[in-house]
């Protein structure tokens, strides 16, 4: 499953990213603890977070994470975007809880 795939299906929005949204989505991980992201994410694979600062890309960067998807309507920091689009990595949003788009995720990239 492609990340626009994934846009399409759950109506997220994409605050940046949008000339990435063709990257496969290998796997997920769910967590707002960087060093638990650091050390268990995979490449390819969304990050599913609440945290919305700059330090999530520096992450997300690093593992070559697919996108970041924060959940219950947050919304990036100007920082975090800028990062964002420096790095190439498409950061999306939901209203939805972290529970229910975790579980909505799993479903869709594991048809």
């Amino acid at each position: 499953m492609t990340v626009q795939e994934l846009v399409d299906i759950l109506g997220l929005t994409v605050f940046c990213g949008k000339e990435n949204l063709n990257r496969e989505i290998k796997g997920g991980y769910t967590s707002d603890l960087l060093s638990d992201v650091m050390g268990h994410a995979k490449e390819g694979m969304i990050w599913i977070t609440l945290q919305t600062h700059k330090n999530v890309l520096a992450i997300a960067s690093l593992k070559e994470l697919s996108a970041i998807l924060l959940v219950k309507d947050s919304k990036p920091e100007d920082d975090m975007l800028e990062q964002a689009r420096e790095e190439g990595i498409p950061v999306l949003g939901t209203s939805e809880q972290t529970f229910e788009t975790t579980g909505k995720v799993y479903q869709l990239i594991h048809k």
